[in-house]
């Protein structure tokens, strides 16, 4: 499969969490990706546990996910929790593992890491919101 050129930022979709147009960083220095949210409940119903999740004032209910360890470009290593998801990037669907964390204080809510971008992309560190663009002119 070619790989498709991406920049050092885009505005990606997350159609399953209902979250349109994110600005995310593209990052090659990050093995996995991340997204924000406000807030994360652990639930249990009929014997299944579920994650209730906050994104931008809306609730995503799922039982698929998993507690992993990640370690920081600090060096300090943290737990979070981890879904798989689908992002949509210049008019694809790809499936993706996204750990969630409080990115409030970041400029961009979410970061896309090596183990999505090995895999489909090139990135180019002179452009940026390429597969938005392309979505727009259109």
């Amino acid at each position: 499969m070619k790989k498709t050129i991406i920049g050092y930022i885009d505005v990606i979709n997350f159609p399953e969490l209902n979250l349109y147009d994110v600005p995310c960083k593209i990052d090659t220095g990050a093995l996995s990706s991340s997204l924000h949210c406000e807030e994360i409940i652990k639930l249990e119903k009929e014997g299944k546990e579920y994650l209730k999740i906050k994104f931008n004032n809306t609730y995503y209910i799922t039982e698929n996910y998993k507690k992993i360890k990640i370690k920081s470009s600090n060096g300090i290593s943290e737990n979070r929790f981890e879904i798989k998801t689908k992002i949509k990037l210049f008019n694809r669907v790809y499936k993706i593992k996204i750990n969630l964390t409080d990115r409030g204080n970041m400029k961009y809510p979410g970061l896309i890491g090596r183990r999505l971008l090995k895999k489909y992309f090139i990135v180019d560190c002179d452009k940026k919101n390429v597969s938005f663009n392309i979505k727009n002119s259109i």
